[in-house]
């Protein structure tokens, strides 16, 4: 069960994040330049453009468990490219290897649909669950790129090293990719085999850099206080440890 210092900590988060939301809403971030996203940023119109599909892999994470932040951060990525390319003569398509996580990617195709205005171009047959293991996962999302005309590959979310068999498929058919990974095998092959990949913490700065919202961009400042409050601490127990207080 979560203890009272979790709990300080969520309701904390939660005052930060609103208050820096607000903040944000009225001064524009600045924000460093990241090649992968600067990438999938020009993807996105060039897709419209040329009728090719934009494919995001969301992993096979759970909800309720430590990989649900992946996941997470992989669904608000694909409601703003729903929004962006839903007019597409070939709209974007999720694939999952977690039902929870294959009916939230429908819901968020179909509010990004919504948001653009083309409720009725909507399929429900662009989220899919394309295998429950995460080899099963990850041959049953190899097609896509094979057999869909993707000129993209987004993955976000949880994989190993399985994800090799998606990007060696993307691969072949001469598809940008960009991924991320909070599984550190899953990561180690992302970064060999895509040209931009996301590092760490980058994984859940998409949002922002995609303009998906302020609360997006106010998490990310959100995330900067936390790191350096975790330094301070850090280094207050150094001293405290030299000077024999602990």
């Amino acid at each position: 069960m979560m203890n009272f210092v979790e709990l300080g900590i969520l309701v904390v988060s939660a005052i930060l994040l609103g208050v820096i939301t607000l903040w944000k809403r009225k001064s524009p971030a600045i924000l460093r330049e990241i090649p992968a996203l600067a990438r999938l940023g020009r993807m996105l119109g060039l897709s419209v453009e040329d009728g090719t599909r934009l494919h995001v892999s969301l992993g096979y994470g759970n909800l309720l468990d430590f990989r649900g932040g992946s996941a997470l951060a992989g669904l608000a990525m694909l409601r703003h490219i729903a929004e962006r390319t839903s007019v597409s003569d070939a709209p974007p398509v999720a694939s999952s290897g977690d039902p929870v996580i294959g009916m939230l990617s429908q819901d968020t195709l179909q509010a990004g649909y919504k948001a653009a205005g083309a409720a009725d171009l909507y399929s429900h047959s662009t989220g899919r669950v394309t295998g429950l293991s995460p080899f099963g996962y990850a041959a049953g999302t190899m097609h896509i790129p094979q057999n869909e005309n993707v000129s993209a590959n987004v993955m976000i979310g949880h994989f190993g090293p399985e994800v090799a068999l998606i990007t060696d498929a993307a691969e072949r058919e001469n598809a940008v990719l960009v991924g991320a990974s909070d599984n550190l095998a899953g990561q180690s092959v992302l970064f060999a085999n895509t040209q931009d990949a996301l590092i760490g913490e980058e994984l859940f700065a998409a949002g922002a850099y995609l303009g998906a919202g302020a609360s997006h961009t106010a998490s990310l400042t959100l995330q900067d206080v936390f790191r350096w409050l975790v330094i301070l601490a850090l280094l207050v127990g150094v001293v405290m440890k030299l000077s024999g207080l602990i």
